[in-house]
């Protein structure tokens, strides 16, 4: 990353989004940590997030909004939950306390109600406490960000992408990573199917900064939703020394990657890309973005009948770690996926039993509240097809397809439960369930053309109904 001029307390102010703290080296350390959530980079010059938040609270322990970015990113990260980890829970609690004990402007305020407000599992409200923020204040682009990534987990495709949509116009060049905020926007277009305009505003983005991995990402997922291969592959390897740098994002990049080659039915090149730098990735940072890139990954594979070897055994001891912190349902259903793949029917049973427990109350937990009629059906959709209970994963799964976006991710990640309902419809012995796997191919192959995954899978009913 080029050298930047981090803003001190004066700059912030000048550009309308004033921090209640007079210490300009505590300004300068929570600009620079913004800078590489926004960019998706830890970048060693600056000291990495880690470093930086560590810095930044040195320089000035009671500033509110050093600790909104730090707890904010903490949970943003939805690896640990203040419901079940004590140390979290009194970071957002001295949060709290600090904003009460000084005066702070509205926007300040309205951060630290947000942050409280995710702690506590109320996603979509938290999202509407950072549109507020972002009605007054365009520019703020920790909104923007914990707002954009809240939308994701939440399945709001159209919320992500109209969020940006209203605050880009004021998003100058002469603002510093300003591309990066068009970036954003290329990626909601993509998830709502404008693909074209996606792929344009992704370009534009790139034009400005050729390292922006997240409108990389963009691009990625558009050949991929088309099934557009050759030119998902040659952006690929012709892009990669820009973004390989962007370590909190090129797992998932590389994922990308990989998928093109299960498109393909290449595995040996999808596993060797796995070997490569998924799992590499993953074993380094523990984050749980790589964390569920690895479990699926591995799940897509073993379901087209490549050998996946040990893999499973060295990722189920870091997802064994997270068995009960529901938090999200898409990742408890990773998890899972990591707990049958190497058939740890320990982990499975406490995974199931620890989601059931939290669904008896609920509360005001955004996903607690879903997994009774959503996430736990979808687990034990995964449990039965692991069985060969073929019947019952697709009457556990088809009745509650159309609310399968609502675990989040993007259209990408969620096509393998599209898949794993399309398999155990191709494998039931129910005529009923054999008519909707050739209704489902039939919509998949209208909808995703020249795919040579679908081709496989519309191969494989033919053969295994003209035995019937």
């Amino acid at each position: 990353m080029a050298p930047v001029c981090l803003r001190d307390c004066r700059a912030w102010q000048d550009a309308g989004l004033a921090l209640s703290t007079t210490n300009n080296e505590a300004c300068k350390l929570f600009d620079a940590t913004l800078i590489q959530y926004t960019t998706w980079t830890n970048d060693k010059a600056m000291g990495g997030v880690e470093g930086c938040l560590s810095r930044l609270n040195a320089a000035d322990p009671n500033f509110v909004m050093g600790h909104v970015l730090s707890n904010g990113l903490e949970l943003i990260g939805t690896g640990r939950s203040p419901l079940i980890d004590k140390e979290l829970d009194s970071a957002v609690k001295k949060m709290a306390n600090l904003s009460k004990s000084q005066p702070l402007t509205e926007r300040e305020q309205l951060h630290v109600d947000a942050v409280e407000t995710f702690a506590k599992g109320r996603l979509p409200k938290a999202c509407d406490l950072w549109e507020q923020i972002l009605q007054n204040h365009p520019t703020d682009v920790l909104a923007l960000k914990f707002s954009q990534d809240t939308y994701f987990y939440l399945g709001y495709h159209t919320q992500m992408r109209d969020s940006v949509a209203r605050v880009l116009p004021y998003w100058t060049p002469k603002i510093p990573f300003s591309s990066y905020v068009k970036g954003m926007y290329s990626f909601g277009l993509l998830e709502t199917n404008f693909y074209d305009q996606a792929l344009k505003v992704a370009y534009e983005a790139l034009s400005v900064d050729e390292k922006d991995a997240w409108s990389v990402h963009t691009i990625a997922h558009v050949h991929e939703m088309k099934a557009d291969l050759e030119n998902g592959l040659a952006f690929m390897q012709t892009s990669e020394t820009n973004w390989k740098g962007s370590d909190m994002l090129a797992c998932h990049v590389y994922w990308h990657w990989a998928l093109y080659f299960i498109e393909k039915g290449d595995y040996e090149a999808a596993l060797t890309v796995y070997d490569n730098h998924i799992a590499p990735h993953c074993f380094t940072s523990g984050s749980m973005l790589d964390i569920v890139d690895n479990s699926s990954m591995l799940y897509r594979l073993q379901m087209e009948g490549a050998n996946v070897g040990g893999r499973w055994s060295k990722l189920v001891q870091i997802t064994k770690k997270h068995a009960k912190d529901h938090i999200l349902i898409f990742n408890d259903l990773h998890f899972l996926m990591s707990s049958l793949g190497t058939k740890d029917h320990e982990m499975t049973t406490q995974l199931m039993e620890s989601l059931q427990e939290a669904a008896k109350s609920p509360g005001d937990n955004h996903e607690h509240a879903m997994i009774g009629h959503l996430g736990f059906p979808l687990c034990q959709a995964l449990i039965e097809f692991d069985n060969g209970n073929y019947d019952k994963a697709v009457d556990l799964i088809h009745p509650i397809r159309y609310q399968i976006p609502r675990i989040g991710g993007s259209n990408a990640q969620r096509d393998l439960f599209n898949q794993v309902l399309i398999r155990a419809a191709i494998n039931s012995r129910c005529k009923r369930h054999q008519n909707l796997a050739r209704c489902l191919l039939m919509e998949r192959d209208t909808i995703r053309p020249n795919s040579p995954l679908t081709e496989r899978l519309i191969r494989k009913a033919a053969a295994v109904h003209s035995l019937v």
